[in-house]
């Protein structure tokens, strides 16, 4: 089979986790930069890594990479990329998205039009045509010039990866769920620890958790514009990674995974999208403010998207809220607490400082996530040589 190179763009400054999850899918990686992750790979791996992945935003095949500092550049070194070997004859072809850094050229519709005369000019010397009717597939082609260097792909994912399918009606201030993913990834928590947000909205971070804890493939539910890529993907690469995902799944875990929120019809959106996403049974969602958290167990895991006040009436009532949370965790006696959120002053009311926090850029808002760290559980045997974690 044919091997490629395969980007996957993520979150900036979750490359890391990214990184850790293409490696755990058996492919090499080639590259990290900022915001996205290459690796190797082949036609099937375009659809497992579709499938698999939690934390990339979508996956692009590589066609090319090169240096460009004129549009007459950029227009010969497109027309030299071997265009033919994915995009058929009839195929529907167009540059979607261009983006530019520190580089020459930089008006993004300029850019679209020439790549898209360039590919023309080259699949018609080959096709032996000066029309395309484009009535087949779709090939959505993006391009990111970064200080000149043109790196060009076509997107096998179409919707982006963090639309599982589950969520239809965010909340308020709604976290993607492949952000959620890859906090949950970034913190010690697995399916046997308690996991309470507190401040759930759409439910989001307790869904992300609970497909984890069941082993639920991310994209078995969805659709890929790759799908229709027959020129060079079998469609039983597809068949045999949904059937690789559902034999994944397991449906006899027991699990404490919990989601508050002080409104109502939040409430019970949440647990509608719970239902869609198949973890219906493995969440307990309830209408209840941060300062009634609370938990009888020890050794349990907070991780939450509290409210930032990004609307001026929301936030007078930031202090008494993070106040609120801190007293209501200082109760919860060795638990973690990892939360998300732009505020600048949440260390201060929350009444703690973070033992690490981290510069998360959710969409083009800076945020911080704040990881304050319980002790350890201590370990027990469980009878049959092995050391299970207690709580």
């Amino acid at each position: 089979m044919e091997r490629m190179e395969l980007i996957a763009p993520c979150h900036f400054g979750l490359e890391a986790v990214l990184k850790r999850e293409i490696q755990n899918l058996g492919y090499e990686i080639s590259a990290v930069e900022d915001g996205r992750v290459t690796f190797i790979g082949d036609a099937e791996a375009i659809c497992r890594a579709n499938v698999f992945l939690r934390t990339a935003e979508r996956v692009l095949l590589k066609v090319g990479s090169f240096r460009a500092g004129t549009f007459d550049e950029l227009f010969e070194q497109t027309k030299a990329l071997p265009w033919e070997k994915y995009i058929p004859k009839d195929g529907k072809f167009w540059a979607a998205k261009a983006a530019s850094v520190k580089s020459k050229l930089f008006s993004p519709s300029d850019i679209q039009s020439i790549m898209k005369k360039a590919i023309v000019s080259r699949l018609g010397s080959r096709y032996h045509v000066v029309w395309f009717e484009e009535d087949g597939a779709s090939y959505p082609i993006r391009v990111f010039l970064m200080k000149d260097t043109v790196t060009v792909g076509i997107d096998t994912s179409g919707v982006s990866l963090h639309k599982r399918g589950y969520r239809q009606v965010s909340g308020k201030a709604p976290i993607t769920e492949t952000l959620a993913a890859a906090l949950i990834m970034l913190t010690p928590w697995n399916r046997d620890r308690i996991l309470v947000d507190p401040f759930c909205g759409s439910g989001t971070f307790p869904i992300e958790a609970a497909m984890m804890a069941a082993d639920i493939a991310p994209g078995m539910n969805r659709s890929f514009t790759a799908e229709e890529w027959t020129n060079f993907i079998p469609r039983k690469h597809w068949y045999e990674t949904i059937d690789e995902a559902n034999d994944m799944v397991r449906d006899d875990i027991e699990v404490d995974i919990q989601g508050y929120d002080i409104d109502k019809s939040v409430i019970r959106t949440a647990r509608e999208n719970a239902e869609k996403a198949g973890v219906g049974h493995l969440i307990h969602f309830q209408e209840r403010a941060v300062k009634d958290l609370r938990h009888p167990k020890k050794y349990g895991f907070i991780i939450t998207n509290p409210p930032y006040g990004e609307r001026l009436e929301e936030k007078e009532n930031l202090p008494g809220l993070y106040r609120e949370f801190g007293e209501s965790f200082r109760k919860l006696d060795s638990w973690s607490a990892y939360m998300i959120t732009s505020y600048d002053e949440a260390q201060k009311y929350f009444g703690r400082t973070a033992d690490k926090n981290r510069k998360i850029y959710n969409g083009m808002l800076k945020t911080y996530f704040y990881q304050f760290q319980g002790p350890k559980p201590p370990k027990r045997n469980d009878g049959k040589g092995n050391n299970k974690v207690i709580g």
